[in-house]
């Protein structure tokens, strides 16, 4: 273990000079304070990892600086022995009390306090040892916990999906409770199984916690054509769009370069931003998609692709515009189901690992645009 830095204080010169020896020749660092004030202003500038603060000085005794001490802060886990030639019973009772841990009665015997100061920092070191595991360790809790809303969050989409879809068959006037006479379009049936893959996908997610984390997300970046990814999103997303009466416009041109993303990653920022719009607005809502690219003028900065999801509902006010990007905040147009409001922080994290940006634009009843960017594919 360092050596540690120790603060001395009291009145009387050769009590000083002694101390600073002993504490010296053990390989201390040592300041010293004549009287209480000095201390306190000594403190302020460089916070010792000790202080041996003696009880009878004037103008302000040991007790007032301790207590003084132990009521900021910044200095009230700073250990304080006391030391004294008082030796009666209520006095140590009042150290104690006013916050002090020890306490050394003069004439001063080195062993003792050399015993004394050692005893005192090991307990601070390992009480410093012990809070740094315990953060450590609500740090990991929380990484846990957020990673398991999160894949949960996105689960919800595929599997409201297939519910659809398994809703719509069963409906079906072919099925009765003795028979089970059901035909499948190939359509559907590649709805079920892209649903069931998703799903299988997140779940792996799950399991390879070493994949995902809430502050470094590992991408898997390839050559994506935007145009065929969301045509594929569409795709999926047909039965919640058709049960909440809402349009869904892809303006993406089939021609558009290829941008480098985690085509997975990619799908569920679509998901979590079509998910919302749906959620937050009434039926009968129009959706559009677009994408346009920006020059980078910049050298050595490539250009990006900026992806635009945009909607004509009911949006919204500078206020909840400003949150939206923050963990678990909920928006309050909505009648529905709200979840646990981790969807466009999940996007902002996602963009942002991939180099890019994500923005709302958005009035009250003028609807809602976001707007991110994506780099492109050499």
């Amino acid at each position: 273990m360092l050596k540690k830095n120790i603060l001395i204080v009291d009145d009387q010169a050769d009590n000083l000079r002694l101390l600073d020896l002993i504490l010296t020749k053990s390989g201390y660092k040592v300041r010293k304070a004549l009287n209480g004030k000095t201390a306190i202003n000594t403190v302020k500038i460089t916070s010792p990892d000790l202080i041996l603060l003696d009880i009878k000085m004037p103008e302000m005794n040991g007790y007032e600086v301790c207590q003084f001490l132990k009521a900021d802060e910044n200095t009230k886990d700073i250990p304080i022995i006391f030391i004294s030639a008082l030796n009666d019973v209520l006095d140590k009772v009042k150290a104690f009390k006013v916050g002090g841990l020890d306490y050394i009665t003069k004439p001063f015997q080195e062993e003792e306090v050399i015993a004394r100061v050692e005893n005192q920092l090991t307990i601070r070191w390992q009480k410093k040892q012990l809070e740094k595991e315990i953060e450590q360790r609500q740090k990991t809790e929380e990484r846990l916990r957020f990673y398991l809303h999160a894949v949960s969050h996105d689960l919800r989409n595929p599997v409201i999906g297939l519910t659809m879809i398994l809703n719509n068959l069963l409906e079906s006037p072919t099925i009765t409770e003795k028979s089970l006479n059901i035909s499948l379009s190939r359509s559907i049936l590649e709805q079920m199984k892209n649903s069931c893959d998703r799903q299988l996908k997140l779940i792996n997610l799950l399991v390879e916690t070493q994949q995902y984390s809430l502050w470094e997300m590992s991408l898997k970046c390839e050559p994506i054509n935007l145009y065929s990814l969301t045509q594929e999103i569409i795709t999926e997303w047909l039965p919640i769009l058709e049960e909440n009466q809402a349009i869904l416009i892809n303006n993406i041109s089939p021609d558009c370069p290829l941008i480098k993303a985690d085509p997975h990653q990619i799908w569920r920022v679509y998901e979590n931003l079509l998910s919302n719009a749906i959620k937050y607005n009434t039926t009968g809502l129009e959706i559009t998609l677009n994408a346009e690219i920006i020059e980078n003028k910049l050298i050595n900065q490539p250009s990006m692709m900026r992806c635009l999801v945009s909607d004509n509902g009911v949006g919204m006010n500078i206020e909840q515009a400003k949150n939206l990007f923050t963990p678990y905040y909920r928006g309050e147009n909505t009648q529905r189901d709200i979840g646990l409001g981790l969807g466009l922080y999940l996007c902002h994290q996602i963009i942002q690992a991939h180099g890019g940006t994500i923005e709302v634009i958005t009035q009250p009843q003028k609807g809602t645009q976001f707007c991110f960017t994506l780099p492109l594919s050499n």
